[in-house]
């Protein structure tokens, strides 16, 4: 593993630590700098995550119940609906006791999970509660379960449930097998066709290594190693079976937020975070290099801004999220 200098310098690791954005301060202190939880700073800059601009627009909008815009499009309504919300304030890291917070996780628990088989559903089943049991789609599922999780829904039976979900049902297959036809594989051919879909493997993924490792069943751990050995046969963003080609060329910009889109950056970062060193995971890495500035920063390159509540940094401009999480993942690998 490196340290942070070997990778960049004092003022750009000064412009993480401003504190115009608190969520990167904070993670930057934990992250990079290896501060501990009870480190005064870190503990400060936590406290004051709630008060971003970013996270303050987005609470502003929501409704006294817990939801955003039309309550019934919390999916559908791209990006204004409470999906994406979640999505934005877990990757903010925001107080998992906030009302706010709280509220918001339960309206996508009582409306997008499906109560029989506690995937997650694009829409809101019209006979019970939860989410439409015949729309249940991989992505979603892993995008919420990590969203859940990562504001302090590891432990709820409801959230155990969402990953045993992922667990039995997201597919790792490289079209090398006959898909089956019962449910959930009976519909949606860009969710489950013949080649698993790249999204689904990748948020499934990060929802798993969200989970505290002492909290990660065998079960848990098997799918980790299968998905993760989907994404590395890839070499990330490569055809497996012909690596001179690129699957998803879209996957070599940057952004952030990603919502149910990702890049080689993310899938970095769940790698590492996972522990993983591998020699297929080398190409993706050189690309990050190349990508990081004289100034030692990365630029945001890929953005929903426009589209959503609130825009998050600026297009072609030097971003504090992607430079931390460049520099996290050459750190770690």
């Amino acid at each position: 593993m490196f340290q942070v200098n070997e990778i960049t310098n004092t003022d750009t690791i000064e412009w993480l630590l401003g504190k115009d954005n608190y969520s990167v301060r904070y993670f930057t202190l934990k992250d990079l700098l290896k501060k501990p939880y009870d480190d005064k700073e870190v503990i400060e800059a936590k406290q004051n995550v709630m008060s971003d601009k970013v996270v303050q627009r987005i609470l502003n909008r929501q409704t006294e119940n817990g939801y955003w815009g039309e309550a019934s499009r919390f999916y559908l309504e791209k990006y204004h609906g409470s999906v994406w919300q979640l999505l934005i304030l877990a990757e903010y890291g925001c107080d998992t006791e906030n009302d706010k917070i709280k509220k918001a996780c339960e309206f996508i628990l009582e409306n997008s999970q499906d109560i029989e088989s506690f995937g997650f559903s694009i829409n809101k089943s019209g006979k019970s509660n939860g989410g439409r049991h015949s729309e249940v789609i991989p992505c979603l599922t892993g995008n919420m379960v990590w969203s859940l999780i990562r504001l302090g829904y590891s432990s709820d039976e409801r959230v155990k449930k969402g990953i045993s979900w992922i667990c039995q049902y997201q597919r790792n297959d490289d079209g090398n097998s006959e898909v089956g036809k019962e449910w959930p594989y009976d519909r949606y051919e860009t969710c489950w066709g013949k080649h698993s879909c790249h999204m689904g493997v990748v948020k499934s993924l990060k929802a798993l290594s969200a989970i505290p490792t002492l909290q990660r069943t065998d079960m848990v751990e098997k799918k980790i190693k299968d998905l993760a050995e989907y994404i590395l046969i890839h070499h990330i963003y490569k055809k497996s079976h012909n690596l001179e080609s690129i699957s998803k060329p879209g996957w070599l910009k940057f952004g952030f937020p990603l919502m149910y889109q990702t890049d080689i950056l993310e899938i970095l970062a769940i790698l590492t975070d996972l522990g993983y060193s591998d020699s297929r995971m080398s190409s993706a890495l050189e690309i990050v290099r190349q990508k990081q500035t004289k100034e030692g920063r990365w630029k945001l390159e890929n953005t929903f801004n426009g589209k959503m509540i609130t825009n998050i940094e600026v297009k072609g401009s030097d971003s504090k999220w992607i430079t931390y999480r460049a520099l996290k993942v050459l750190i770690n690998s």
